[in-house]
């Protein structure tokens, strides 16, 4: 067993190689391949979206407007990052066939966290809850300010994916980008639960999931 950068200081030890390794995970080709994924592809097919979105929320509104309905979707964005990661992505279905659906949803990636290909959404989960996020907005604010809410959200989607993939990947020097570092790490290796905001760490302080020092310090 070999001490990674990841889980140097976390209190666990890992081989390195299982950390990196990517399972195949259907026996379908096509959804083996679509279940992996470059880091940039996201950015390569919601880019244009939020472009999209922008021009339209322009049209509409003023720039305070836009930009007011873009903070106020990134704030429901960091929130669904957080209860999804919570609720979804770590609740334990019942029975052999919940254990693949975990496995499928986010259990691979606590299994070999440092899979390059899967540490940003593959299209197949991101593209439904883009889908759902419009309905729900749309149903919430109406057919015009969707626009700017619907642009925060993918916008803080695209953070998310970005700074997931920088903290397994990256090489943090700044005192933010170490701090999301860490707190995701002691998510992997010390306990997966706690920590459940990777880009807005700050929820779990709200609702009482963010990590302890040993001894209660």
């Amino acid at each position: 067993m070999t001490e990674t950068s990841e889980d140097a200081g976390y209190g666990l030890s890992r081989d390195s190689e299982a950390l990196r390794a990517s399972p195949r995970l259907f026996e379908n080709p096509l959804l083996d391949k679509l279940s992996r994924v470059h880091w940039s592809t996201p950015l390569f097919v919601y880019v244009p979206v939020v472009a999209c979105l922008t021009v339209a929320s322009l049209r509409l509104f003023d720039v305070t407007s836009v930009l007011g309905g873009a903070a106020l979707g990134y704030l429901i964005w960091t929130l669904t990052e957080y209860f999804g990661h919570r609720f979804l992505f770590h609740y334990e279905f019942p029975g052999a066939f919940g254990a693949r659906i975990h496995l499928l949803i986010h259990g691979i990636h606590h299994v070999h966290p440092n899979d390059p290909l899967r540490l940003v959404m593959p299209a197949l989960l991101s593209g439904p809850i883009m889908l759902i996020a419009y309905a729900i907005l749309r149903l919430v604010f109406g057919s015009s300010l969707v626009y700017p809410v619907l642009t925060g959200f993918i916008l803080g989607y695209l953070a998310y994916d970005m700074v997931h993939y920088y903290v397994h990947h990256g090489d943090p020097k700044t005192r933010v980008a170490l701090a999301l570092r860490r707190v995701h790490m002691l998510h992997h290796f010390r306990d997966p639960k706690r920590g459940f905001g990777v880009s807005a760490p700050w929820w779990d302080y709200v609702f009482g999931t963010a990590h302890v020092r040993p001894g209660g310090a």
